[in-house]
């Protein structure tokens, strides 16, 4: 795996939706529990059963999205004693009303740690201005949200009675890096290589996410196991595959002579 860090590949109009899109999260995550989480002591178990109140009314769970109707108990937020003294969350009917469909949009815009907020960001600031600058501004927000959508709804209808929260932009972004993937194939990618105690290289973008894509690919068929068991690899299955036939018929088209894509500009 590599962590890409910047490319080489110029814009011709400022990625104003990317930018955006980078902003909202962050914002958004700033003001949910996620972000004030400390896991020290008492302390620690009351701001979980927070985090899990919030995200359960909040985020996308798949066996609400495929029978249309939400949870009928869910953690209220607050912190129980049960047998033996066993701390935990407790648990009853939800004090919402929660819509299903509209859940998918609310968890695009939320995630469960820094590490997540930071890493799926990372990947959108790097590859998303120059499929934005390729799809123009309006199509690449739908273009986007619908990546999401059918990613999340892809993971659902695999594991129709899956009950673990689903957060996260990385269903949207894992479609606008197979978008990338097809556009811009052989567009150099500057990445830091971990195996090589992080040396930057300058590797084609067929590698990088070729690898990312393959990646994922394997832990969602359960060929190996990854450290983090709580990722929708099969999310970002979807999402990268939904954001590649979507770029298909783009493919063949070429930016006009001077646009900053590698073609000598003329004066």
């Amino acid at each position: 795996m590599v962590i890409p860090v910047h490319d080489v590949l110029p814009v011709r109009r400022t990625p104003w939706i990317t930018y955006l899109l980078i902003a909202i999260n962050v914002v958004v995550f700033l003001l949910t529990p996620a972000a004030r989480s400390t896991d020290v002591g008492a302390a620690g178990v009351a701001q979980l059963c927070q985090q899990e109140s919030f995200y359960d009314k909040y985020s996308a769970i798949p066996v609400e999205l495929t029978h249309e109707q939400p949870l009928a108990r869910v953690p209220t937020g607050a912190v129980g004693v049960g047998r033996g003294g066993a701390v935990g969350c407790v648990v009853g009917p939800p004090s919402y009303h929660k819509i299903p469909a509209l859940s998918v949009l609310y968890a695009m815009f939320l995630h469960g740690g820094w590490l997540h907020l930071l890493g799926n960001m990372l990947f959108l600031w790097v590859f998303g201005n120059n499929v934005e600058d390729r799809l123009g501004r309006l199509r690449y927000a739908l273009f986007y949200l619908f990546c999401g959508y059918a990613a999340t709804y892809g993971f659902a209808l695999a594991s129709p009675d899956s009950s673990q929260p689903l957060v996260g932009a990385s269903g949207a972004i894992a479609g606008v890096l197979g978008a990338y993937l097809v556009l811009y194939p052989r567009a150099r990618v500057w990445s830091l290589v971990p195996v090589l105690l992080f040396i930057p290289l300058r590797l084609p973008a067929w590698l990088v996410l070729g690898m990312w894509f393959v990646l994922q690919w394997v832990y969602s068929a359960g060929y190996t196991v990854s450290a983090a068991g709580s990722v929708a690899y099969l999310a970002h299955v979807v999402g990268f595959v939904v954001g590649a036939l979507f770029a298909l018929p783009l493919r063949g088209r070429r930016p006009p002579v001077g646009s900053g894509y590698g073609y000598p500009s003329r004066r």
